[in-house]
């Protein structure tokens, strides 16, 4: 199966630390060799960066490894081919326009006898189910919105009533984790397995798992900085990570889970 990995922050912030540790496992520590890519939020529009080669040996892993792009939403995944060739265009994150917005998609599992009907303003560019299931979230948040523009479209809680449904009746066709973001929230649903941490002040030391770095994120941020990471598996081992539920739905703002299947959540 890929891997996943997501950044949602009140303040813009780079994922360095969480990114040196994530591209290890592309093709290092574990076996996802098949592409990876990574995503940027900047305001409405996004930074993107995709290659079809191991993210522990490539050339554009080693660039976001050494450059600060600071960014409130983030989404990242490396590749291990289940439905599809290895090849550029199979390569997540998936970009689409909505809105006025670029929306981001990254999917980790394999679907069976997955094969939505897609009307035409969203189709796909390359071969995996997971485009196919972006396709699908953009066509039905469409259809039940209509066009809108910035200043009318629908929140977090409108949109997480859409996609909720839509995402539990895909994850009968097999596993479905997933990130989304229209650059201001993130979206997630967990089939299978998925875990995140929130970093707040006081902020500590953390440890990678994958490599030996550690940082400490006191002498780096402010006491009003808040982060939420998002991972497949835990990429640290000195923090707690708290895992989803399984077939859950968990909505991230500033920072921070808002909403968990439907209903309003604190720390």
């Amino acid at each position: 199966m890929c891997q996943l990995l997501g950044m949602n922050c009140n303040t813009p912030t780079d994922i360095q630390f969480s990114f040196e540790g994530f591209a290890k496992r592309g093709g290092l520590t574990d076996e996802h060799v098949d592409g990876w890519g990574i995503a940027f939020f900047e305001e409405s529009a996004a930074r993107c960066f995709i290659d079809h080669r191991p993210a522990s040996d490539s050339p554009v892993a080693e660039l976001i490894r050494n450059y600060p792009i600071r960014s409130c939403n983030v989404i990242s995944h490396i590749r291990k081919a289940t439905v599809g060739q290895v090849k550029l265009q199979n390569c997540h994150p998936f970009i689409r326009e909505l809105w006025g917005q670029a929306w981001v998609f990254a999917h980790n599992g394999d679907l069976k006898n997955f094969a939505p009907t897609l009307q035409g303003d969203y189709l796909p560019i390359g071969e995996t189910d997971s485009e196919q299931a972006f396709c699908l979230l953009l066509q039905t948040l469409k259809n039940e919105f209509g066009y809108r523009n910035a200043e009318n479209r629908p929140g977090a809680k409108e949109i997480e009533a859409v996609l909720r449904p839509v995402c539990e009746k895909i994850a009968e066709h097999g596993t479905f984790n997933m990130l989304m973001s229209n650059g201001q929230t993130m979206y997630t649903h967990c089939s299978t397995k998925l875990e995140y941490i929130v970093r707040a002040y006081p902020f500590k030391q953390a440890h990678l798992v994958d490599c030996d770095l550690q940082v400490d994120f006191g002498t780096v941020t402010t006491q009003n900085d808040r982060v939420a990471v998002i991972a497949t598996a835990a990429l640290t081992d000195n923090e707690v990570w708290t895992p989803f539920d399984t077939n859950s739905f968990v909505v991230f703002e500033d920072g921070r889970p808002v909403l968990k299947n439907g209903v309003e959540t604190t720390l």
